[in-house]
């Protein structure tokens, strides 16, 4: 591997490190939007159908960033293992190529976000909010 490649696999590393970590920072505003979501409708008496909505469509939203997060991941492993071979595995700054070229259909997109929804790092706080969300209005009318 050249001088130059290595160059641009390193900063291509930083950048996606600082990315990866800024990504995590956003997934931990969204589960403490959803906690704070759930204190407020709980206040207001929000139906439990709202209330599911609300923290659902935050739970997706979270799979989302982490989609972004795990392919920002797979790229970062490869240029790792590029760096530590000493052999380029590729060229730097071929993120958005990479992803356009192994990006899934509709429906593959939409499984990624599901199973990145259903990880248990990222499911726990939303199934206990709902739980709670479900325990609190219990026996009041769905409606």
């Amino acid at each position: 591997m050249t001088i130059n490649a290595r160059s641009g696999l390193e900063q291509e590393w930083r950048v996606l490190q600082t990315n990866i970590e800024t990504l995590e920072r956003n997934c931990l505003w969204i589960k403490l939007s959803a906690f704070t979501l759930f204190v407020v409708t709980a206040m207001f008496s929000f139906t439990v159908w709202m209330m599911l909505g609300l923290l659902a469509t935050l739970c997706l939203q979270e799979a989302i960033v982490r989609t972004s997060q795990a392919r920002l991941t797979e790229r970062i492993l490869r240029i790792e293992s590029s760096l530590q071979s000493a052999e380029a595995c590729g060229t730097a700054f071929q993120l958005h190529t990479e992803w356009l070229n192994d990006r899934p259909g509709v429906s593959g997109l939409f499984a990624e976000y599901l199973t990145q929804a259903m990880r248990p790092t990222v499911a726990f706080p939303y199934v206990v909010l709902m739980v709670f969300s479900c325990a609190l209005t219990w026996g009041q009318p769905p409606y």
